[in-house]
């Protein structure tokens, strides 16, 4: 495979995953207008997300031993022309059951793509061109979330809700095409599949797809409500003998032993922490600025594209870092921006707009690099080539469930935390505390610091709207600040980590291809 098949190929492959990954940020851009088309009920809607996040989190699980079975062109455009199929299926539903169906099989196959990518970066590219590689995996990965409200509020409001996933059609088609053609990295082994471990992929697949339902449930049924526990037992239950099955079998269909690894480990606890604040940030700005703000989603995507802009901007300059610096010093300046970016957000009043939303923006679209780059050096770096696309598989993975857990608890601070901000935000006003008014955006001639006494009807109609809408923007800074809290915490990490001279996973350009074995 000559160098320009391979950047061409592996341009192709990140393609595909950034389809994969936009999918699940522009559809949740025309909830309301999907709701509404196919009659969904209210209680029923959010699970148009959850089915396709359960799906994707078990193909992702899996995507290293089947890597191994079809090879790492194969699986991707198997997985990519699924993943097309599957979303013009979902475009032409007549009803909400069927898209549902079709969107857990949407999630299914996107989920293989992601992994797919990374263990690329080290397969198919020398060791000089393997940093190039991965910033242009990562830059897509994590710019697919920033930009997802963008383009999905844009053809929320131009097109129909239809076009947000036929817009997958023509480039993941075209991407199938070239990644089938120009990509040689190694050969199916087809016999593995005789050998496949269907009871621990059974018992893996409702672990992962138990774990989604319990981060989505608790927050709303309370987490130790009998249906949260429930699924939390049978969660940990089906896991833990996976995993146990795992260990003990010779061709495992989770690889768990790339964990005794000290490194990959913490970089997968970095992973899930980026997850966490990567997913939780595009979460809780939409929430603001739809909420508390009252803007359209083109609007929202409008301001949103800063973070991904930045990102697009420092991609040069964190590649030219990646092959320069110390993979740990880089690790603490990403994690370090990332949460001063988030203090930075906690920090926001009911006022803020484009303006006072830029600066904690940039911030953490320089970090993002900063922060996925170096741990995924430092994760698969001293692996052997036979461990990459399962040791990929379980880094991705790891983001992912980090995701899932930020979300829901963030979902759970806005449950628990707005009531009470509420009642702190009344009792001040009613003491006629003069910053609390400012905060909420009351006329401050009232408030000179005395009790302000009984208030009529009228201005009780007024002040209601501004108070709750406080409320919910004191609950989302809660929120950033545990995402900021966790991104600094993970500095004491450091120390526990080795940047060992990795295992060179690559072979010479016109080497042919070999089974991963």
């Amino acid at each position: 495979m000559t160098p320009a098949r391979a950047w061409i190929g592996f341009g192709a492959m990140a393609v595909g995953m950034f389809l994969a990954i936009l999918d699940i940020q522009v559809v949740a851009s025309s909830l309301i207008d999907i709701q509404a088309d196919l009659r969904i009920p209210a209680d029923k809607l959010s699970y148009l997300q959850t089915v396709y996040l359960i799906a994707e989190v078990i193909a992702i699980a899996i995507t290293g031993w089947l890597t191994r079975a079809f090879s790492l062109r194969w699986l991707f455009v198997g997985g990519l022309i699924g993943f097309v199929a599957a979303s013009i299926a979902c475009a032409v539903s007549p009803n909400y059951p069927t898209l549902y169906v079709f969107r857990a099989v949407q999630g299914l196959f996107g989920g293989v793509l992601i992994p797919s990518v990374f263990s690329a970066t080290l397969l198919m590219f020398p060791r000089e061109r393997q940093t190039l590689a991965t910033v242009i995996g990562g830059g897509f990965a994590t710019l697919a979330p920033t930009l997802g409200p963008f383009i999905g509020g844009w053809i929320t409001e131009t097109l129909s809700w239809h076009w947000l996933f036929l817009v997958n059609v023509v480039p993941g088609l075209i991407a199938a095409v070239i990644v089938a053609t120009l990509v040689r990295i190694d050969e199916p082994d087809l016999a593995r599949l005789r050998r496949l471990d269907w009871l621990t992929l059974v018992l893996a697949a409702v672990s992962l797809a138990t774990l989604e339902l319990t981060l989505k449930e608790a927050p709303v049924r309370g987490w130790l409500s009998p249906t949260a526990v429930g699924l939390a037992a049978l969660c940990i239950a089906t896991g833990a003998i996976a995993i146990q099955r795992s260990r003990t079998r010779a061709e495992p269909l989770l690889a768990v032993d790339v964990f005794a690894d000290r490194t990959f480990a913490i970089a997968s606890v970095y992973s899930f922490v980026l997850g966490m604040a990567l997913y939780g940030a595009v979460y809780l700005l939409p929430l603001f600025l739809g909420i508390v703000r009252v803007l359209g989603p083109l609007e929202i995507g409008t301001i949103m594209v800063v973070t991904g802009a930045a990102q697009l901007a420092f991609s040069p300059v964190a590649a030219r870092l990646e092959e320069r610096m110390n993979p740990l010093i880089l690790t603490a300046a990403g994690y370090a921006l990332f949460g001063a970016g988030m203090l930075l957000n906690a920090r926001t009043t009911p006022t803020w707009d484009f303006k006072e939303l830029l600066a904690p923006q940039i911030l953490r679209g320089v970090a993002l690099l900063l922060c996925l780059l170096p741990t995924t050096r430092l994760a698969l770096g001293s692996l052997t080539p036979a461990q990459v696309p399962q040791g990929s598989s379980l880094f991705n993975l790891m983001r992912n469930i980090g995701g899932a857990v930020g979300l829901a608890l963030i979902d759970t601070i806005l449950t628990t935390r707005t009531p009470a901000h509420v009642e702190e935000l009344i009792a001040k006003l009613q003491a006629g505390d003069r910053a609390t008014a400012a905060f909420v955006g009351l006329p401050l001639e009232r408030f000179q610091g005395v009790p302000l006494g009984p208030i009529d009807d009228s201005t009780r109609d007024m002040v209601e709207p501004l108070v709750k809408a406080a409320a919910a923007t004191q609950s989302l800074n809660d929120g950033w600040t545990l995402l900021g809290i966790l991104c600094l915490a993970t500095l004491v990490l450091l120390p526990f980590m080795k940047a060992a001279t990795p295992t060179p996973h690559s072979r010479p350009a016109d080497a042919p291809p070999t089974p991963l074995h």
